[in-house]
């Protein structure tokens, strides 16, 4: 497929364009309507295309904890056996918690963790029917609302009788900037993965206390643009870190259910090192 619908349909979901912006630049690029429609398949993401991770060996639930302006509800997954875990922070795309973060978080807890989901737009008590609508809401969260909103899930951990007391997380796009930003404001947090996401201000790199992981996409021109600034921060203030940048492969190539950019071999090398590097620091 032409890199150059891969970077429109990026385009689309981040700028984010109109629907029918979308579509009419689609078309410009395949030629035809009838073209467009028959590429479309391949790029948008299919949650039945998802690796889906099986839950009856697990304890699952949905939570409630207190947020702004109204309360969070977060998906919770984790081994049976009711003892003390260590905590994974599971952070989503700009579409809200889906069927693919689920399934990501039972991949956590299957690895031995106390795996929690937040869904940013519950914190504005709507459900959005499709992903146009999900990006659209995601316009109205205020900045200030969801960070904290994020930073709250450590006050609910804190209450579980399952949690530890070590805490880590993992973000993917909108998430992965989630997962920078709350290294910078969360100083117990013990480890933090990033998957191509934004960085933070170079200014406050200084507060991380967490040891990072960082993984970004070859292809990825717009989010790797802020690598370097980022990366001279962390060595500047001595934060442990290590980052990995997969060659050929594009955004969101972690993501099961996007068919043209997941990239299996990448997602399954960076899933694995997710894992061993909490296993190293949690």
């Amino acid at each position: 497929m032409k890199q150059e619908i891969i970077n429109l349909y990026d385009e689309y979901t981040h700028k984010p364009l109109s629907r029918n912006e979308f579509i009419k630049k689609l078309v410009a690029l395949t030629g035809s309507m009838a073209a467009a429609m028959a590429v479309l398949p391949q790029i948008e993401v299919n949650y039945a295309h998802a690796a889906v991770t099986p839950s009856e060996d697990l304890f699952t639930e949905t939570v409630s904890y207190p947020g702004m302006p109204g309360n969070m509800l977060a998906y919770v997954a984790r081994p049976k056996e009711l003892k003390k875990y260590a905590a994974v922070i599971v952070i989503h795309e700009n579409r809200g918690l889906n069927a693919h973060i689920e399934d990501v978080t039972r991949r956590a807890a299957r690895a031995g963790y106390l795996a929690i989901a937040p869904n940013a737009l519950s914190a504005l008590g709507v459900t959005p029917a499709t992903e146009d609508e999900a990006r659209a809401k995601f316009q109205e969260l205020k900045a200030e609302n969801n960070l904290q909103n994020f930073i709250n899930v450590f006050d609910h951990l804190k209450t579980r009788n399952d949690f530890n007391g070590h805490a880590g997380c993992v973000g993917f796009c909108w998430g992965g900037a989630m997962a920078n930003n709350l290294a910078v404001n969360v100083p117990a947090l013990k480890a933090a993965v990033a998957f191509y996401g934004r960085q933070p201000a170079a200014e406050d790199v200084s507060k991380i206390k967490a040891a990072l992981q960082l993984h970004y996409a070859g292809l990825d021109e717009r989010v790797n643009a802020g690598i370097p600034a980022y990366e001279e921060a962390l060595k500047k203030n001595n934060i442990t870190y290590e980052i990995y940048q997969y060659e050929g492969v594009n955004h969101a190539f972690h993501n099961d259910t996007a068919p043209a950019r997941y990239n299996e071999a990448a997602a399954k090398l960076a899933w694995q090192r997710t894992m061993d590097f909490f296993g190293k620091y949690l």
